[in-house]
């Protein structure tokens, strides 16, 4: 069986999700499968989430007792922003999980993704003081999209939600100081593509770091790299909603791990 048949094959919706939803579970299996592949797991911690399209209020998010590199399309839990359960779950969900996606994506109607990690790079920057410093190209882009939410906890009460969508308000990138990251997409592939940038901003920042000393660009290509990065992935840009990123992400997910798609 060629590989194109098997991707094929794992693709077709045996499971009754109507096809909107099924691609929905698609892509955010996918996500968690990439993410897996780049380190950005912890342990059964971390959590994206995705709306149900053609829904206001429900969105698919992984069932808790699975690591990245095991989700499935099929396994995706799906829940409202009430935090009510409504597909089967074995073990449940992560309850910081329902806190924080809830509260985003019911607050933010513009908003059909949102992805939270814990890791070191990421949660070391939430750590320092000054946050996100612009001293990188990926830093600048992402500069107008960066808010800050104090640390309160393992984001397990609801009481913190309307603290974290006052925090995010109109951004999409979110550090949670002394806990981790953040990010929200118009689209999953925005979503996820910003998450990677925040990571290498974050890495690039540790690196800068442990030398001598650092040089900052001046204030004019700070602010007009920021400007530029305010516009990346809207619909006048060459990839609105990061959909040519995503694409190829996906097809880099077919080619290696297809198995997301069951």
């Amino acid at each position: 069986m060629s590989a194109a048949t098997q991707i094929t094959n794992l693709r077709e919706n045996k499971h009754g999700f109507s096809p909107q939803e099924w691609e929905a579970r698609l892509d955010l299996a996918a996500a968690y499968r990439l993410a897996a592949r780049f380190g950005w797991h912890d342990m059964l911690g971390n959590h994206f989430s995705l709306r149900v399209p053609g829904t206001t209020d429900q969105y698919l998010i992984n069932p808790l007792g699975l690591f990245f590199e095991e989700i499935t399309a099929s396994s995706l839990v799906k829940l409202d922003t009430k935090g009510n359960i409504l597909s089967d779950s074995p073990h449940g969900i992560n309850k910081a999980g329902e806190v924080i996606h809830g509260a985003v994506l019911a607050a933010r109607p513009d908003i059909a993704s949102v992805m939270h990690l814990h890791s070191s790079a990421g949660a070391g920057i939430s750590a320092q003081k000054d946050g996100l410093l612009p001293i990188s190209q990926n830093a600048l882009i992402l500069m107008s999209r960066v808010r800050y939410h104090d640390y309160e906890g393992p984001a397990s009460d609801d009481d913190e939600r309307r603290r974290l969508v006052r925090d995010i308000a109109d951004g999409s990138i979110l550090f949670l100081r002394n806990h981790g990251t953040l990010t929200a997409g118009r689209t999953m592939g925005e979503a996820f593509v910003l998450l990677g940038r925040v990571e290498r901003a974050c890495e690039i920042q540790l690196a800068a770091q442990a030398g001598s000393g650092i040089h900052f660009p001046s204030q004019d290509a700070i602010d007009r790299t920021s400007a530029i990065g305010a516009k990346m992935y809207s619909e006048g840009s060459r990839s609105p909603g990061a959909h040519l990123e995503w694409a190829a992400f996906r097809r880099k997910l077919d080619r290696e791990d297809p198995g997301y798609a069951a």
